[in-house]
């Protein structure tokens, strides 16, 4: 079939998808001397921060406390984020203006030497031998090839992998649910200073219950998941609130019903809003995303399968390309709010994602980045957050080019060099590194 499509590019490094671990791996390649072509379906990178709305990037810190255990590449993105006034930055995480991250992330990768290609889908893997020698696309210009020495499926849902016939699982062990949806959405004409002095506490319950128990709100949600607030941008608020069950990631229909229901929810959200919180008397709708959030869909099956026991206990890694730290975070699938499967740790909490989870098993010359990486159901939950989406990234980018360099496969890579690398460029890979870093200026935060 490939032989009668036209060539559209040859590179070293073909990156699909551009959320963050497209992004961290797109850089990390490019920066380690491969040629690299991302392709993303929408018109910017970020992923759900940017075609999602989602202003707010996280986990940089150990549980529950100020110790820095992420650097690299999204580590650089924050800082620059701040440094151009486009956002604030804690120990936690930094809170940003989405169209600026678009900015951004142009000129990162143009400084880089990334070629990017937009309004681009994925179609199909080009396997040959066993190995992903590119990929079917399909854009303005028709139908096509992209022919690459290594593939890393930045997709979030595994598509090239699954494509490419990589062993995955899906959803939840019993039933294959996922975890619901949620469609940003951004609000304007807000006195921020007002909700902060009055709302009691983070998740806002008692109102949304009131709201309920009034028949003021329909019962889809009972717990706020975020106010993306940055001062940058004093009256708007980006708001993570609504709630989509029964959808399936890897599905168009169910990615339309999810966005349809998002939207409606949002306007409804706006209206209590308005009843409820003080200081959101007068709030208005700027913006909702083009794209719904999807928290879970594929993950991919690898030589090893980092678990939730795994996290729990910190078990040390040989291969250890980076740090997690966010607790086990289900929404609920069932219904409004969290799951009863959430788990919170204990301060100072941070494990070590192994290398190993970004090999799907059975194919080779791919990578696989970002939440469908080889972990279970309630491992996804940590791990899937944006800071560790983008590690994985990293490693993923600078572990196709080296290979190349190796002139071995990616599962064969020298990893004790591939940690050297992402050490060198500002990575935190082990107990030692995490000392190093955080005994002199861990953390940077412009005025």
């Amino acid at each position: 079939m490939t032989s009668t499509l036209p060539l559209r590019a040859e590179v070293d490094v073909l990156v699909v998808g551009g959320g963050p671990a497209g992004i961290g791996a797109a850089l990390a390649a490019a920066r380690a001397g491969a040629s690299v072509l991302i392709i993303e379906q929408f018109n910017c990178l970020g992923g759900v921060a940017g075609a999602g709305g989602h202003g707010h990037i996280s986990t940089y810190c150990a549980a529950g406390d100020r110790l820095r255990v992420v650097g690299g590449v999204i580590y650089e993105v924050a800082r620059r984020l701040v440094e151009e006034h486009a956002g604030w930055m804690n120990h936690h995480g930094v809170w940003f203006e989405v169209e600026k991250l678009k900015f951004l992330l142009d000129r990162m990768m143009r400084e880089a030497g990334v070629g990017i290609l937009y309004y681009t889908f994925f179609c199909a893997a080009v396997v040959e031998d066993g190995a992903v020698v590119g990929a079917i696309i399909q854009n303005k210009d028709g139908r096509g090839v992209i022919r690459a020495r290594r593939v890393i499926d930045g997709t979030g849902d595994g598509d090239v992998a699954a494509s490419a016939g990589a062993p995955f699982e899906q959803g939840r062990p019993r039933d294959g649910k996922c975890q619901p949806m949620t469609l940003m959405f951004t609000i304007g004409g807000v006195d921020w200073p007002r909700v902060e002095a009055w709302r009691k506490d983070y998740h806002m319950r008692e109102v949304w219950e009131r709201a309920q128990r009034n028949g003021d709100m329909e019962p889809f949600q009972t717990t706020i998941m975020g106010f993306w607030w940055t001062p940058t941008r004093p009256d708007q608020v980006g708001i993570n609130f609504t709630h989509i069950t029964d959808v399936d990631g890897t599905r168009a229909a169910d990615l339309t019903a999810a966005t349809l229901e998002g939207r409606r929810q949002a306007f409804h959200a706006i209206d209590v809003f308005r009843q409820y919180v003080p200081g959101m008397e007068d709030c208005y709708l700027v913006s909702t995303p083009n794209t719904v959030g999807v928290r879970e869909s594929r993950r991919i099956i690898g030589p090893v399968v980092l678990t939730e026991e795994d996290m729990k206990a910190r078990r040390p890694w040989e291969d250890s390309i980076g740090y997690g730290a966010f607790l086990i975070d289900i929404h609920h699938i069932d219904g409004p709010g969290m799951d009863e499967t959430v788990w919170y740790p204990e301060p100072g909490f941070r494990y070590q994602i192994p290398y190993r989870i970004l090999l799907p098993q059975g194919v080779e010359q791919l990578l696989v980045a970002g939440r469908c990486v080889s972990v279970t159901h309630l491992a996804l939950g940590s791990i899937r957050v944006m800071a560790q989406c983008a590690l994985t990234g990293e490693a993923a980018g600078a572990a196709a080019a080296r290979s190349l360099r190796e002139n071995v496969t990616p599962r064969a890579v020298d990893v004790a060099a591939l940690q050297a690398e992402l050490r060198a460029h500002g990575g935190i890979l082990t107990e030692d590194d995490v000392a190093r870093v955080n005994a002199g200026r861990a953390w940077f935060f412009a005025a």
